[in-house]
C-alpha cells in the first residue's frame, strides 16, 4: 500500500485553503458582492462551501413567501454540507452580507478527503457541531432575546468574538436595511440602537464598521 502524503495538521485554526491545497483537493475561489445569492433554495447541492471572509446569511422561505433566518456565519465556517448526506437540493439559501470570499469544494472530493483524512474528518464534525450549536443559539436569539441584544450578537458574531477582546475589530460597512432584516426588526429601531452603541464607545465609524469587546456587556446584560 503506497504511504499516505503528508499533510498540513488539522489543529484549531488551521489554514484550510492551504490544507485543501496541499490535499489535492478540487476548489474554486469565488468572490461575491453584498446582497448576492451564493446558493438558492431548490437547487441542485453538489458542493460544500468554505468562508474565508465576510459574512453569508442563511434563510428558508416558506411556500406562502415567509422568510426565517437560520442563522449568520463568518469567516472560518463550512456551509452547504447538506450534499454530504445525500441532500439533492438545498433545504435554504445562502446570500452574502457583507462582500465575501468563499472556496466551493465539489461535493466528490469533499467526501473523499473526509474518508482518507481521519484528522480532517474529526475537526470538520466539531466544527460542524459547534456551528449547529451556534445557529440554535441564533434561533433562541430571535425567540427570547430584544432586537438591541439581537443586533449585539449579530455585530459580534460576524467580526468572530468569542471572548472579551480589548482590540477592535473591523467590518466592512453594513446597510441598516441589512442589518434589520437579519435580526428581524426595522431599520428606524436598528439606527437607534447602532447611535447608541457609537455613543457609549461600542462600535466606531471611519470607512468601516469596528466592533469593540465592550459591545459584549449588551449580550450579557439581563
Amino acid at each position: 500500500m503506497p504511504a499516505r502524503r503528508a499533510r498540513p495538521p488539522t489543529r484549531p485554526g488551521f489554514d484550510v485553503p492551504a490544507f485543501l491545497k496541499a490535499a489535492r483537493v478540487a476548489r474554486r475561489a469565488l468572490r461575491f458582492e453584498a446582497g448576492a445569492v451564493v446558493f438558492a433554495q431548490g437547487v441542485p447541492a453538489n458542493a460544500v462551501f468554505f468562508l474565508e471572509t465576510g459574512g453569508v446569511k442563511l434563510s428558508v422561505v416558506s411556500e406562502t413567501g415567509k422568510e426565517a433566518v437560520l442563522g449568520i456565519l463568518g469567516p472560518g465556517d463550512f456551509f452547504g454540507e447538506g450534499c454530504l448526506a445525500a441532500q439533492p437540493l438545498r433545504m435554504s439559501t445562502a446570500v452574502a452580507v457583507t462582500q465575501v470570499r468563499v472556496l466551493r469544494i465539489p461535493r466528490l472530493d469533499m467526501v473523499r478527503l473526509l474518508r482518507e483524512d481521519l484528522d480532517f474528518a474529526d475537526r470538520f464534525l466539531s466544527h460542524m457541531l459547534a456551528r449547529n450549536i451556534r445557529i440554535e443559539e441564533d434561533l433562541v436569539d430571535q425567540l427570547f432575546n430584544s432586537s438591541e441584544k439581537r443586533l449585539a450578537r449579530t455585530l459580534l458574531l460576524l467580526a468572530r468574538y468569542g471572548e472579551v477582546d480589548t482590540q477592535p475589530r473591523t467590518l466592512p460597512r453594513l446597510s441598516q436595511e441589512t442589518l434589520a432584516e437579519m435580526i428581524g426588526t426595522t431599520r428606524s429601531r436598528v439606527n437607534v440602537f447602532m447611535n447608541k452603541f457609537r455613543r457609549l464607545g461600542f462600535i466606531e465609524y471611519n470607512g468601516v464598521l469596528k466592533i469593540n469587546g465592550a459591545l459584549l456587556s449588551v449580550v450579557l446584560h439581563e
